[in-house]
Parts: structure tokens; C-alpha cells; sequence
């Protein structure tokens, strides 16, 4: 499926299934009076472990899927920040959610097996809780492609990230967990998906992080190499993970970043260069929506990155862009990120050079007699 008509199939299916219903199928009474309460005792938290057991099981029990999202929703709704109540919502929570799981992943048909398993996904980024967040991994494999999407939609959402940078040993053992899981399914994702993962990438804070960033820009680097690219537009993602991650003082002060070894640094010089010179070499075969998706990257990473990276404003490269100056855009190109024999500005900056060379790889001339995607 092509990128537009991923992201329309997602936006569809979302869409149907955030449509309200007019009934309320949960009870709600109890519940809505514990949580008036500010200190509970063994009844109140029976009677929260109750409403989460029965709204899951008419979540995924129910086939009128009109009345799903409204379920979800009284779920979600009925969450507090009181400690006694929080800690057992939590707990039942994962219990029941956990079960639910169990049971979708033997239904049949497929379809049905698919829309009960996606709403239970939606439920767990909506409650934004790393423990629960974990129970998706298994998804991450699903033979369905939305569902693969959602289940890293999850475990990347940014309230989840920002927990989950929080400290403590759980919460480091489960970023840790998450990097790894997601490091098995870049090469395999779809470039919706490896935007989650970019962002996901730059934001958490293990040292197991830099490396998800690398191969996401080592993926991405080898698909310019031979032209098969697509969604230009998500190297700016990465491009900003790359630059977030080179100038924080963790990175820069790893002993692994040694005298011209900066791999982050690195990775980041070579895939920007790649998308400049996909630009100056592909202007007669490329679509018009490939080249302004990489006139857009090109512009946003000097604006958000090269700016931020060389301490001052950067406007060259985008008024190369604009007059359409392709020799222009190229001395610009080596000026930044390097030529034969001379290191450019980023690279002596940051202390990394391109495997033994002070210029980035040549991008090959695109292929012939091949239609480009």
C-alpha cells in the first residue's frame, strides 16, 4: 500500500471507531462514587477492579462497534490521581487488559480478530502507562500493518516517554526492553511507523537509544544509495533525533566517542548530504511531490538543525532552494558536510569524519530505464 493510502486507511479506521455512541453500556455509578472519595478502603477498591473487569470485557464482547469507542472512553474518563485509586486502576488494568489480549489473539474471523485487538491498542495509548504500554510488544509482529502501527504508537507515545524518562530502575529496565524491541522491526516498517520510532529515538534517555537512531539513518542511508526511498519527509525526523542526540553532554562525552568516531554525528552528515544529493541528481526523474519533500527536509534540517549544531543562523542552503541555484545548493553542500580533501564545517565541529574520508559518500546516478517510486 502506498503512503497516502496507509495514512487514509489509518485516519479511516480511527475515525470509526472515535465515533460516540448514545448509550453507556458500563455502569458507572459506583465507580463515579469512589472516585469522590479521598481515601478508600478494601470495598472501593473492589469495586474499581469490578468496573475495569466488566467495561473490558463489553469492550471486546460486544460486535456493535458504534458503541466501542464509547466504552473506551468511560474507561479512560474514570481515571484519578489519587494513590489508593491510581495504584488499583493500574492493577486491573494490566490484569484485565492482559486477558483481553489473550482472548483476541484466537478469534476469528480475521477481521473481527483485527478491529477488537486495534481498539484494546487505542485503550492502551489512551491510558499512557508504561507497564501497560508493555503488554503490545507482542503486537509489534502482527501480520496486520495497522496493527503494528498502533502497538508502536504505544510503546512511543510521548506522556509514556516522558515516564519512562522519569528514572528507576523499572522504568530504565523498560525503555531498555522498548529500544530493543523496536531495533528488530526498522528494516521492516513502514515509514509512518519509523516517524514514531525517530521521535521515540530522540527522545528517551539510555544510551541503548543512540543506537535504534543509527540504524534507523543506516536503513534509511542504503535505500538513497540505490533509489528506493520512500516518504522523504520522514529524514527530518530523524535528521532532528540525529542533532538532538549529538549535542546533548551524555553523547558527547561517551567514551565510546572517540577522535573522529562519532557515530551519530556521522550517520547525521551522510544522510543529510544523501538527501541534498538526491535533490541536485534527481531534478529530471523525480515526481514533483519527491522533490518538495526534499526541498522541505533540506530547509527544516538547516533551520532546526544546522542553526542549533553551528551555534549561529544558517539561511544559505535555503536561498539555494529557493532561487533554484543547484551549484549553488552544492558549494553549500561541501562548505557544511565536506569535499575532497578539505573537512567541512559540521565535521571539524563535532570531531567525525566519513570512515577515513573527509567527504560523504557519493550518492550513485540514478538508475536507468527504471520508473522511481
Amino acid at each position: 500500500m502506498n503512503v497516502k493510502g496507509w495514512i487514509f486507511a489509518i485516519l479511516v479506521v480511527f475515525l470509526v471507531f472515535l465515533t460516540s455512541s448514545r448509550t453507556e453500556a458500563v455502569n458507572t455509578r459506583l465507580i463515579d462514587d469512589v472516585l469522590q472519595k479521598s481515601v478508600l478502603d478494601s470495598q472501593d477498591l473492589q469495586i474499581i477492579d469490578n468496573f475495569i473487569d466488566e467495561a473490558v470485557r463489553e469492550l471486546i464482547g460486544t460486535r456493535d462497534f458504534s458503541d466501542i469507542a464509547q466504552i473506551r472512553t468511560v474507561i479512560l474518563s474514570r481515571q484519578s490521581n489519587q494513590a489508593q485509586y491510581a495504584e488499583q486502576f493500574s492493577e486491573s488494568a494490566y490484569k484485565y487488559i492482559s486477558q483481553a489480549l489473550q482472548k483476541t489473539a484466537r478469534l476469528t474471523p480475521e477481521g473481527y480478530r483485527a478491529l477488537l485487538t486495534m481498539n484494546l491498542l487505542i485503550l492502551i495509548d489512551g491510558l499512557e502507562n508504561p507497564r501497560i504500554a508493555e503488554l503490545v510488544i507482542e503486537n509489534l509482529k502482527d501480520k496486520n500493518t495497522i496493527i503494528r502501527y498502533w502497538a508502536v504508537h504505544c510503546l512511543t507515545n510521548p506522556n509514556v516517554t516522558k515516564k519512562l524518562n522519569a528514572g528507576g530502575t523499572t522504568n530504565l529496565t523498560l525503555a531498555r526492553n522498548i529500544v530493543a524491541e523496536l531495533n528488530k522491526i526498522v528494516e521492516s516498517s513502514s515509514p509512518e511507523t519509523l516517524v514514531l520510532i525517530a521521535k521515540f529515538a530522540g527522545d528517551i534517555k539510555t544510551q541503548e537509544a543512540e543506537g535504534l537512531l543509527i540504524q534507523l539513518a543506516d536503513t534509511r542511508i542504503k535505500k538513497y544509495a540505490i533509489w528506493t526511498v520512500e516518504y522523504e519527509l520522514l529524514d527530518c525526523d530523524i535528521l532532528k533525533s540525529l542533532s538532538n542526540k549529538m549535542t546533548t553532554t551524555d553523547l558527547n562525552n561517551s567514551s565510546s566517542t572517540t577522535s573522529k568516531s562519532n557515530p551519530v554525528a556521522g550517520r547525521f552528515g551522510q544522510l543529510y548530504s544523501y538527501v541534498i544529493q538526491r535533490y541536485l541528481k534527481g531534478q529530471r526523474i523525480l515526481s514533483d511531490t519527491q522533490k518538495n519533500q526534499l526541498a522541505s527536509v533540506i530547509v527544516e534540517t538547516e533551520d532546526k538543525c544546522i542553526s542549533k549544531l553551528m551555534g549561529r543562523i544558517h539561511t544559505t542552503i535555503k536561498r539555494a532552494v529557493e532561487e533554484n541555484d543547484m551549484n549553488a545548493l552544492f558549494q553549500e553542500h561541501n562548505k557544511l558536510l565536506g569535499e575532497e580533501r578539505t573537512a567541512g564545517e559540521l565535521p571539524s565541529k563535532f570531531n567525525f569524519d566519513y570512515g577515513g574520508s573527509t567527504a560523504p559518500l557519493a550518492l550513485p546516478e540514478p538508475p536507468k530505464n527504471k520508473e522511481l517510486k
